[in-house]
């Protein structure tokens, strides 16, 4: 099975790369290599290697640069995903597109299923939703799997930046009324390898995260036990919750937008793991592979 990996440079995409099945022949291409907002070389790209499954996790995340450059977040997150699907559909290749979170508003105070009406509150999450709708409605027909709060031991993500700042300072302030679920690159990696894998007629719309919930700031307090524990983070940093309002951003959050992932964990047959273990789990990853 040949597989191309867009957004290979990003840290799901090294992931996808890293985890990648002995029976795949797996392809990645960065953005440097291919801009998937281009629609004249996405599908030149996607023809001439003649992938049987295309995995986009090649995005604009910039949440909050994106509210001041609305026409570069939809190129990325709008129109790559449609550009991705129109070649999927020329040649035959199955679509897996990796969607946020932050298509909903947070207004309901339980886990967001997959056919829940989405209500994004930003131009990322608008952008994101854009890019889902042109898969879902494409002939390929694909597959879109939502997850949430992303990290990995390299990149830029919350686990790296809350590192660095307790490295620096004596007080880091988080957010404490924000929920969500944390979750490991390396393993939704290995979810979207098995829905390959073991699942080649899915379409529609799937979940993905780890277990449990957490709001930034106790994700900040496990990031800073962890880290001390594991030896990647020598000082004690004290960590203070703060509601939203004090720390204003360009861009709206949805205050809760934990995901229901229990179809997908029941699809998988996997038990899940709850968010805590994952982080420890990649502290104890050694960082050079």
């Amino acid at each position: 099975m040949k597989v191309l990996v867009t957004g290979a440079g990003g840290q799901l995409g090294r992931e996808l790369i890293h985890t990648a099945p002995p029976a795949v022949e797996v392809r990645g291409v960065r953005h440097a290599e291919l801009d998937i907002g281009r629609r004249e070389d996405t599908l030149v790209a996607v023809c001439r290697m003649g992938p049987d499954v295309i995995i986009n996790a090649a995005a604009y995340t910039a949440v909050d640069r994106a509210e001041d450059e609305p026409e570069v977040a939809h190129a990325a997150n709008a129109l790559g995903p449609a550009h991705l699907a129109e070649a999927a559909s020329e040649t035959g290749a199955r679509l897996i597109h990796v969607s946020t979170d932050f298509v909903f508003g947070g207004s309901q105070c339980r886990p967001y299923r997959p056919e829940d009406a989405p209500e994004p509150l930003s131009v990322y999450g608008r952008s994101k939703l854009a890019g889902e709708r042109h898969v879902l409605d494409a002939p390929c027909a694909g597959l879109v799997v939502r997850t949430s709060w992303v990290y990995a031991r390299g990149g830029r993500n919350f686990v790296n930046t809350m590192l660095r700042l307790m490295a620096e300072r004596d007080e880091v302030r988080v957010v404490a009324d924000q929920f969500g679920a944390p979750t490991w690159a390396r393993g939704l990696a290995r979810a979207l390898w098995s829905l390959v894998l073991g699942h080649p007629d899915l379409r529609g719309v799937l979940h993905y995260c780890d277990a449990g919930s957490a709001s930034w700031y106790d994700f900040a307090v496990a990031i800073a036990e962890e880290g001390r524990a594991s030896g990647h983070l020598e000082r004690h940093a004290v960590v203070r919750p703060i509601p939203t309002e004090a720390y204003p951003l360009p861009a709206p959050r949805p205050r809760f937008s934990v995901l229901d992932a229990s179809r997908t964990w029941q699809l998988l047959a996997e038990q899940p793991v709850h968010w805590r273990v994952r982080l420890r789990q990649m502290f104890q990853e050694p960082e050079a592979r």
